[in-house]
């Protein structure tokens, strides 16, 4: 959905860092941050993160 929408974004295991677990409260994959900020967990619907980006 990301690449539909021709957004850059990295793709982070957590098991290979482990700080990211610590900066945001991560329980489930996937989760996707927004500018420092956990915004989602799971997948959201594309209309839900257009209205976040925007």
């Amino acid at each position: 959905m990301l690449d539909d929408l021709n957004i850059s974004y990295d793709i982070i295991d957590v098991t290979e860092k482990p700080e990211y677990l610590e900066r945001y409260p991560i329980f489930i994959a996937p989760a996707i941050v927004i500018d420092e900020k956990l915004e989602f967990t799971g997948i959201p619907k594309k209309q839900e993160l257009l209205e976040k980006l925007s």
